[in-house]
């Protein structure tokens, strides 16, 4: 067991849909299709008068997968980017991309009464160890040799996903 090998630590999926009612709903049922777990509704922080949101409502929904569940959605959402991502998606121990339309996944067919909805996907990596930093008792600082950086995160994906980095 490497210490300084990488992890999915978990990858948050989230879908805004700027608006409550049927459409915001509907995300929900797409959501919940794609990756196998119950969707969280999302709210709005404040009011927004030009896009006629109050503060409150029902705009978005999201899902965080671990484990299993996160490498395999994982693995599918980089096929359906066609594994690039540019170097601006990338930071130290994390990562993001949006997807346009959720048909582009295998298996999933258009279905006229739910529509086409995007995604943003974002994967977040650990290191074995890094619980020191969020453990009740004896709480401790990740050293900086074991933190992860934009580097570390290129190279991970590289080398088990195939993903090309531009």
């Amino acid at each position: 067991m490497d210490m300084r090998e990488l992890l999915v630590d978990k990858v948050v999926v989230n879908i805004g849909v700027g608006e409550s009612g049927e459409k915001q709903k509907k995300a929900i049922k797409v959501l919940e299709m794609l990756t196998g777990n119950k969707p969280v509704t999302t709210y709005a922080k404040r009011t927004n008068q030009t896009f006629g949101i109050k503060k409150g409502e029902a705009i978005g929904c999201k899902v965080t997968l671990r484990g299993e569940k996160a490498e395999k959605f994982l693995k599918n959402a980089f096929d359906v980017i066609e594994k690039t991502l540019s170097e601006r998606q990338i930071g130290d121990g994390w990562l993001s991309f949006g997807i346009r339309e959720h048909i582009d996944f295998p298996g999933v067919d258009y279905d006229p009464e739910i529509g086409i909805f995007g995604m943003d996907v974002n994967v977040v990596f650990r290191r074995r160890g890094f619980r020191v930093e969020r453990r009740k008792r004896a709480v401790s600082k990740v050293g900086r040799n074991h933190r992860i950086v934009k580097h570390d995160v290129v190279e991970h994906i590289k080398e088990k996903y195939g993903v090309v980095v531009e």
